[in-house]
């Protein structure tokens, strides 16, 4: 028995290689558009000078949550500038962005097809539990095969491990939906894509932005990890400072990241409130009452119409 041993291993690094000689002008593609995709927002958020970043996420935080969060944002952003973060923080943020889109987009269609078919959350569960469970420096490994050193590897690694809290909290909203409430929508007619847009959908939003906000979370939990393979941003200070033992620059980048991971967590929380602080809730209040004084008033002006005499 000591000499027996399942080469689980040498199957796996067999599989990877058919994968790599077989399909890699499939991955030198996808690298390209991850490349792309990254580049582009790296560009949108460091080509601009930094106040224009801070000016327009400070009023995306006034509009989203109030001026105390954006008076705290700009603050934060301050912080991060003067420690000689910004670029980093920058290129981490560009590419927390990218990883969490992809991971959104691949997510919630895969939640709401758990959530419609039982045999698909059969399948789709147990492979959520492998991919929450394996360590995060695993999917390094084929992910470097496949992808080669640099940013790329990093987004696939970081949308793999972040994925799944999105797949399984769009599941619970969409089945947390009053049965009663689909029923009456199925006995008007309603087709079932129907049903799932304007029923199912925005009655699980809670749920959704919470899994939306985890994905985010784990995505920036993740910098550090991509750092290693030369993802660069705060990860790859982060990782310096480790191999340096400085500890003046491991606590200002790992500074700057508590401030994105701050950030990011408020303004979606908020997005997945019904009743946000911000401007941008104020203004829709005011204009959902002017809408239903208005609705009210119609109402009345009918009622208050002469009828014609009846013969």
């Amino acid at each position: 028995m000591n000499d027996f041993r399942i080469p689980l291993g040498s199957w796996v690094e067999s599989f990877v290689d058919f994968i790599t000689d077989t399909f890699g002008f499939i991955f030198d593609f996808v690298r390209a558009g991850f490349d792309g995709a990254y580049e582009g927002v790296e560009f949108l958020l460091g080509a601009p000078p930094f106040w224009a970043i801070m000016l327009v996420l400070g009023v995306l935080a006034l509009g989203i949550r109030g001026w105390k969060f954006a008076v705290g944002t700009v603050v934060g952003l301050l912080v991060i500038l003067g420690v000689d973060q910004w670029d980093n923080a920058m290129d981490t943020l560009a590419l927390v962005l990218v990883a969490s889109v992809l991971a959104i987009v691949i997510s919630v269609p895969l939640g709401i097809l758990a959530a419609k078919s039982t045999l698909a959350s059969n399948i789709i569960r147990p492979v959520l539990d492998f991919m929450q469970t394996m360590p995060a420096f695993v999917y390094l490994i084929p992910a470097l095969i496949l992808f080669r050193i640099g940013v790329v590897p990093g987004i696939v690694a970081t949308i793999i491990f972040a994925m799944a809290p999105g797949v399984r909290l769009t599941e619970l909203g969409i089945r947390s939906v009053d049965q009663e409430v689909v029923e009456a929508g199925q006995a008007f007619g309603a087709s079932p894509w129907r049903i799932l847009r304007q029923i199912q959908l925005p009655l699980a939003t809670p749920s959704i932005m919470a899994g939306i906000n985890q994905v985010i979370m784990l995505s920036l939990s993740m910098v550090v990890i991509s750092g290693l393979v030369g993802a660069g941003g705060l990860g790859a200070q982060v990782i310096a400072s480790l191999n340096r033992i400085d500890i003046a620059l491991g606590f200002e980048a790992g500074l700057a990241v508590v401030i994105l991971a701050i950030f990011l967590d408020r303004i979606t929380a908020s997005l997945g409130s019904s009743d946000s602080g911000g401007l941008f809730g104020s203004i829709r209040r005011v204009l959902r009452s002017r809408r239903g004084t208005d609705a009210a008033a119609s109402v009345a002006d009918t009622n208050l119409a002469p009828h014609p005499a009846r013969v």
